[in-house]
């Protein structure tokens, strides 16, 4: 009826009262919820929840009485499901899984079909996703292909008489609205309403229009389009606001439109949802242990450190700090704690189709061995915002997230940022601002021109700016004169001049070579491959899928060790940190948790002394992302995230790897296990793979394959 809004956030689904009520959540608080969709009554909600232990489910809830059935009763990922206008019949979509959430059920992919009730459930087709009936309900659309080469189908209910309605090259994300009338899509982030011809010939959908009717509706980007059941509006979201256009405002020509139409709004109805941010109770104090603070070059040979709740309220020599009676004192004689590891370039995945685990696996490694905070610069924009605010509202364990989302990316594709002009540029950084990124990654812009104006953008809008200069070392230069934040990749040559040195090191543009994978010559991740049996790390497959992690490391390049280019690229890491630039860690993602610990060796390799490696792993990593103030360093008033090691890094950066305990955000983990200890006491429940065979040895086969092509490495290199 147009009153209510129902969204999903942060895991969970929510209810809102338009256009001033407070949001309401409508979740169980346990299950994950995704995909509502209110019945053609408005009287439930067909929804699909989402548990690590029974997989994804759908759904239908009466919203009166809060009593829900269910519609699925197999294990398996099932997305987007929706109503036909009379409400007897349901469609949805099945996928295979993905390397967060798994693979196994994941058998028979396609469209299914079923009655309001789940009976007569049964695959409709496998090729397509994102399904909606027709305004018959004897037809069901859907979207087929990918890339560059997408089209927008249909097929008859009894499987049969498959048509092509539209082909695109950027347009996707198709809604046709319950009248069958008109269509909605976005066309290179931005959403347009557009006439639904029915010619029965395909017809080349596109922001400019084909000989049809077309109307861009959004100033900057719109996601989640809907259609009102009246189809005589158009609904979407950008961040936390919900716009709304009516079709008499988008053509002169229907009844009741203007002689003009009124300009596209960029203020819409602010959802206002707010979230309390996880702060753990209690008080800890660890005492007896090496403190390596990272305040200047400061060495506490014995020391204790005061945490309440989630922040540092006293450091110091042992005996000099005094310790609260009300706090869960830990003895750690003998051992050494130094700040979690920041690392600006992690990779850390996510399974960008809408559905995040209640534990993801990538962020228990990367926590287990030390890593508290990431910067993600190229990740699923709705995936990684979602489950950033989902760590920081303790639904999910795992580091801080921080992410560019989606990168600036100027070489052809669906998802490419077109920037002819600053005010170009503006839009894209206004879109990414919007839905929480502080930072965009400035990547494959070809003109210079073009890089300058995101820059210009992004001092007006006070956000970050990091570029990688794709193995040119003369893009990486102007993108140090044009004063970018910082260079993401290593530039290709080694070793490096005074020229270079002069530049960058009077500069304020920071540096993260991401060595393990070094430009110039064959990567650092293949050199810890040759030289460490990774595969046989207990500790690193308590918290990894062994087919991931066997298929990256078992099989690996065997060269001298002269022959491998990060070696120099480290050392002209070492002669720019001398000449005043600050060089961060950041691991890429190559291998979660361990990733972090060989760029900090590699740092080492390239001359920099054990303490100048903790520094630009911790405390410079922290300051790159303009969080130096509270993360990054060990003293009062900083949050309390650091790492309590079995042995002293100093004398040997690999002791780095010796993690006995970690805490982030206040919350103490045993990193054997990642069972939380202490005040907040929670064991971790298994893994997906743990689940299915009782042991990480879930045979993955094409899976592991897929899972290769994507997040585990570069998500932008797997684009070039």
């Amino acid at each position: 009826d147009g009153k209510t809004l129902v969204f999903h956030a942060a895991g969970d689904l929510y209810s809102k009262d338009l256009p001033k009520g407070s949001p309401k959540r409508i979740g169980n608080g346990i299950d994950h919820e995704y995909y509502p969709s209110f019945s053609p009554d408005g009287k439930s909600l067909l929804l699909v929840s989402w548990s690590d232990a029974d997989m994804a489910v759908v759904k239908v809830r009466d919203l009166a009485a809060g009593v829900e059935r269910k519609i699925t009763t197999e294990k398996g990922y099932y997305h987007n499901p929706r109503w036909s206008l009379d409400g007897k019949m349901i469609v949805f979509e099945k996928g295979t899984g993905t390397s967060e959430l798994g693979f196994a059920f994941g058998e028979e992919p396609g469209i299914y079909l079923c009655n309001a009730d789940g009976t007569n459930l049964h695959k409709l087709c496998t090729d397509g996703s994102e399904p909606y009936f027709d305004e018959t309900g004897k037809r069901v659309y859907f979207s087929s292909g990918g890339g560059l080469s997408k089209s927008f189908k249909s097929i008859g209910i009894d499987g049969k008489d498959e048509r092509t309605h539209f082909t695109a090259k950027y347009a996707k994300d198709f809604v046709p609205s319950p009248d069958g009338k008109w269509i909605a899509f976005t066309d290179l982030y931005n959403a347009y309403v557009a006439a639904f011809p029915k010619t029965g010939q395909p017809l080349d959908l596109n922001g400019g229009g084909g000989g049809y009717p077309v109307f861009k509706v959004t100033r900057d980007a719109g996601t989640s389009l809907h259609w009102s059941h009246d189809s005589k509006s158009l609904h979407w979201m950008l961040g936390p606001e919900y716009f709304t256009r009516t079709l008499e405002m988008c053509f002169t020509f229907l009844p009741g439109s203007p002689d003009s139409l009124p300009p596209v709004d960029s203020v819409g109805i602010n959802v206002g949802l707010k979230m309390t941010t996880d702060v753990p109770i209690g008080v800890f104090a660890f005492t007896g242990a090496r403190i390596i603070s990272m305040k200047g070059d400061e060495v506490i040979e014995r020391g204790d450190i005061v945490v309440e709740s989630n922040r540092i309220t006293a450091i110091g020599k042992s005996g000099e700090v005094k310790i609260p009676k009300d706090a869960m004192v830990i003895p750690v004689d003998g051992k050494t704690i130094m700040p979690g590891f920041v690392d600006v370039h992690a990779h850390l995945g996510n399974s960008g189709n809408g559905i995040s685990p209640q534990q993801q696996w990538s962020y228990y490694a990367s926590l287990a061995f030390g890593t508290t905070t990431t910067h993600d610069p190229s990740s699923n924009t709705e995936m990684v915002f979602s489950q950033s605010e989902m760590v920081k509202s303790g639904r999910m364990v795992g580091p801080r997230i921080y992410s560019t989302g989606t990168i600036l990316y100027g070489a052809d594709g669906d998802f490419k940022a077109v920037v002819n002009s600053l005010d170009d540029a503006r839009s894209h950084l206004r879109r990414m601002k919007a839905v929480g990124a502080f930072s965009v990654k400035s990547y494959n812009q070809p003109r210079r021109n073009q890089r300058q104006q995101v820059i210009q953008a992004a001092r007006e809008l006070k956000m970050e700016v990091v570029p990688e200069g794709g193995s040119f070392f003369y893009h990486n230069m102007t993108q140090v004169l044009d004063g970018h934040t910082g260079i993401e990749h290593s530039i290709p040559v080694s070793p490096v001049y005074k020229d270079v040195l002069q530049l960058w090191g009077g500069s304020k543009t920071g540096y993260t070579p991401t060595l393990i994978v070094g430009y110039g010559g064959i990567w650092g991740e293949n050199y810890w491959y040759q030289k460490t049996e990774v595969w046989k790390n207990e500790h690193l497959l308590q918290f990894y899928p062994r087919g991931i992690l066997d298929s990256r490391s078992m099989r690996r390049t065997m060269a001298p060790d002269d022959d491998f280019g990060h070696i120099g690229n480290a050392k002209s890491a070492y002669a720019l940190m001398k000449a005043g630039t600050k060089v961060q860690l950041g691991a890429h993602g190559q291998l979660h948790g361990m990733g972090a610990h060989w760029e900090m060796w590699m740092f080492v390799q390239g001359g920099f002394s054990p303490l100048e490696a903790i520094r630009a792993s911790t405390l410079w990593g922290a300051e790159y992302i303009g969080m130096g103030k509270d993360i990054g360093s060990l003293e009062p008033g900083k949050l309390a995230d650091f790492m309590i090691l079995d042995k002293n890094p100093l004398e040997d950066i690999r002791n780095s790897e010796s993690i006995k305990m970690v805490m982030a955000n206040g919350h103490l983990y045993n990193t054997d296990t990642m069972d939380e200890i202490g005040n907040g006491a929670k064991k971790r429940q298994p893994f997906f793979w743990e689940r299915a065979k009782g042991s990480n040895s879930f045979p993955w086969h094409e899976a592991t394959q897929s899972f290769m092509g994507g997040q585990c490495g570069c998500f932008e290199h797997a684009h070039n």
